[in-house]
């Protein structure tokens, strides 16, 4: 059974080829195959109840699992979806783009405006079962996105935000990485987060900007799915760091109220020079 085969949330490309081969089918149906495991196995949704998993390749060939993600006791600004779910997976991964994207049903307006700000939006292949592929640009037809306020280097374009921060603690460093890789062209407001949970692993997150900006993914909603990706999402989180630039926007309050509806851990905030 492809269950049984399919260890962890990230599928190198020849393992991919070789799963299709053996089924006899093409990687982009294979994608299909692994939608509802992806949903299965991470999705969390204590709130819809409602389950969704998503797949997508990397430029490299690889496969990147999603599953959307909600967190009780907040707003529901902080619920990933699961194209944003295998879109964060892909991206901290260090996928540049996204090839494909293979999803249960049509993806929502949301995630078509968050898909869209990705560099490889123009070329970016929906796959949805029973239909034939479709590109985003047929999704979202007369689209708004970076290039209308002047952005060339998308979702997922390599980054080097310039960011400065003294301190010898490994896990604010690792929230200085994530913030330095994070994408925030419209306010500047580059953050990233640290988690580090009771078994000793450490999550990281990235703040995702968008143009229509409520389609932005949050650092820290990106470390949970990164989380329940990594297969810990039972796993408590003990210490949680942000680091961020000082700009218009702060990821602060929210991100330490969002926490405590999943851990009793504080959030450890600090900021970056840029």
């Amino acid at each position: 059974m492809l269950v049984e085969e399919v260890e962890g949330s990230v599928i190198s490309a020849e393992r991919a080829a070789s799963l299709a081969s053996d089924r006899g089918v093409t990687v982009a149906e294979l994608m299909g195959l692994l939608v509802p495991l992806a949903a299965e196995r991470y999705a969390g949704p204590p709130i819809s109840g409602f389950r969704v998993g998503a797949v997508a390749r990397g430029s490299s060939g690889a496969l990147y699992l999603g599953a959307n993600l909600e967190l009780p006791g907040t707003a529901l600004a902080f619920t990933v979806h699961a194209e944003q779910s295998a879109t964060a997976n892909a991206w901290l991964s260090g996928e540049e783009g996204l090839a494909a994207l293979a999803v249960g049903a049509a993806p929502c307006g949301h995630c078509r405006q968050f898909l869209n700000e990705l560099a490889t939006a123009a070329s970016l292949e929906v796959l949805v079962a029973g239909r034939r592929p479709r590109l985003l640009a047929q999704l979202l037809p007369e689209p708004f996105g970076p290039a209308d306020l002047g952005v060339h280097a998308g979702l997922m374009s390599p980054r080097a935000n310039g960011l400065a921060l003294e301190s010898s603690d490994p896990l604010v460093l690792t929230a200085l990485a994530a913030a330095e890789a994070s994408y925030a062209p419209y306010s500047r407001g580059f953050a990233g987060v640290a988690l580090e949970t009771a078994s000793g692993a450490v999550h990281t997150g990235r703040y995702a900007e968008n143009a229509a900006f409520n389609p932005s993914l949050t650092p820290l909603a990106c470390a949970l799915a990164l989380r329940a990706l990594g297969g810990g999402g039972d796993d408590e989180v003990t210490r949680a760091v942000l680091v961020e630039a000082q700009s218009k926007v702060s990821h602060a309050g929210a991100a330490a109220e969002a926490l405590k509806t999943v851990s009793a851990a504080a959030l450890d905030v600090y900021e970056a020079a840029a």
